[in-house]
């Protein structure tokens, strides 16, 4: 009984394993897209605000303060 429940055992593991290195590189590559364009930012705000929420109180947390204010005050003059 025990050697049959350990490929699946394994199996699973590598599933979980790749499932989180998946997320890993997903956040990552959000986070990096998020920080290099306001463009991007603004489709966040429309489609997922609460992505981009979290967004910017991380990079407040890291110290880098103005992002949110230079957006909202971008997209304001744009709309006018």
């Amino acid at each position: 009984m025990a050697c049959t429940m350990e490929p699946l055992a394994k199996k699973i593991f590598k599933g979980v394993l790749v499932a989180e290195l998946l997320g890993v590189f997903g956040a990552y590559f959000l986070f990096s897209k998020m920080h290099t364009s306001q463009d991007f930012r603004q489709t966040m705000s429309k489609r997922f605000p609460f992505i981009l929420e979290v967004y910017y109180k991380s990079i407040e947390q890291s110290g880098i303060y103005g992002t949110r204010e230079q957006d909202q005050e971008k997209w304001l003059d744009s709309k006018n």
